[in-house]
């Protein structure tokens, strides 16, 4: 579980894709999530320009989601070194991970992958406390919960009047600052925007572009919805290709390598991580970019995690004590 055993492989996918390629990896265990950010440019930059301007690169995609703006940017950030992107998805790229490969030429897909929904979540400092939660600590608000409350009251509750809709939305606006249901309408038109400049450059069919973003973002009923390759390829018509049986096992490989370094999928567990030990310090990875050239940036969290005696019982605390990206070259 290291870089250098990645290496290996990125070789083999690289030699039979007959390509360069690119990993990024944005890690899903709780507390130590990370998400698609406008900070990873610079860092993927650096592999680029390592890289250089070549027909194809293939981007290894591991994500839950993250900001839509920032994807945006990467995929034509990208597209700038290549002729044909080729995204490939071992697992999950859900959410702006999925915005992602909506600008891909092509999108390798294996049988356990999915893509999701692109309707993003809104998280400011105006959203709704979380009670019991330190006050900086907000409930994230997913633009289309906000639709879906609408359309409740218009429809299953048959509100129409514009007096009775006024009260709905005073409610709402109660418990839901003005500002954030603006930000909510922003980003549900931006996303929409996006998605349709994307798709352009795959389709030519206008129609087709509008069922597919329509899908995305609001007709798949729900965030947590999961697409598999089948349903990507055959009903929305995406450009999903599958592994043949020597490119799966590399592909395989690669992602129970960097799944196993970054815990993905995994409870956290505090005690098993002190084991017997009063407290114990880490170092733990949180998200990746990886190439052959350009080395391995990663984000990584330092800290010391310790048993301290109550008078009740036993408490846990965790000292960060720096984290940010590094990098590894070798």
């Amino acid at each position: 579980m290291s870089y250098q055993t990645r290496q290996a492989i990125y070789s083999e996918i690289e030699q039979k894709q007959n390509t360069k390629l690119v990993l990024y990896v944005t890690g899903d265990q709780k507390p130590w999530e990370t998400q698609i950010h406008q900070e990873v440019l610079d860092y993927f930059a650096v592999h680029l320009d390592s890289i250089n301007k070549v027909p194809k690169i293939s981007l290894v995609l591991y994500s839950r989601g993250g900001s839509t703006l920032a994807a945006w940017s990467l995929v034509n950030l990208i597209r700038q070194f290549c002729r044909s992107l080729e995204i490939i998805v071992p697992s999950k790229a859900h959410s702006a991970a999925t915005l992602m490969c909506l600008g891909a030429d092509k999108i390798i897909m294996t049988k356990q992958a999915t893509l999701g929904p692109i309707d993003p979540s809104i998280n400011t400092p105006l959203n709704p406390h979380i009670p019991g939660q330190p006050e900086n600590v907000t409930l994230p608000v997913n633009v289309e919960a906000i639709k879906g409350f609408i359309e409740l009251a218009k429809g299953d509750m048959g509100i129409t009047k514009g007096s009775d809709l006024a009260i709905v939305m005073k409610e709402l606006m109660s418990r839901v600052h003005p500002l954030v249901l603006g930000e909510v309408y922003r980003a549900r038109s931006q996303i929409k925007m996006l998605a349709k400049k994307l798709l352009s450059k795959q389709m030519a069919d206008k129609k087709q572009i509008d069922e597919v973003v329509n899908f995305l973002c609001s007709d798949s009923g729900s965030h947590d919805y999961t697409i598999n390759r089948t349903e990507a390829r055959n009903e929305l018509r995406l450009p999903i290709e599958n592994p043949d049986d020597e490119l799966y096992i590399m592909i395989k490989r690669l992602y129970d390598d960097f799944a196993g370094e970054l815990d993905l999928g995994k409870d956290y567990n505090p005690l098993a991580m002190l084991g017997a030990n009063q407290s114990v310090e880490y170092h733990k990875k949180r998200a990746l970019i990886e190439s052959i050239s350009g080395g391995s940036h990663y984000f990584e969290s330092v800290g010391t995690l310790a048993r301290v005696p109550q008078p009740m019982g036993i408490m846990l605390n965790d000292n960060r004590i720096n984290e940010g990206w590094r990098y590894e070259h070798i």
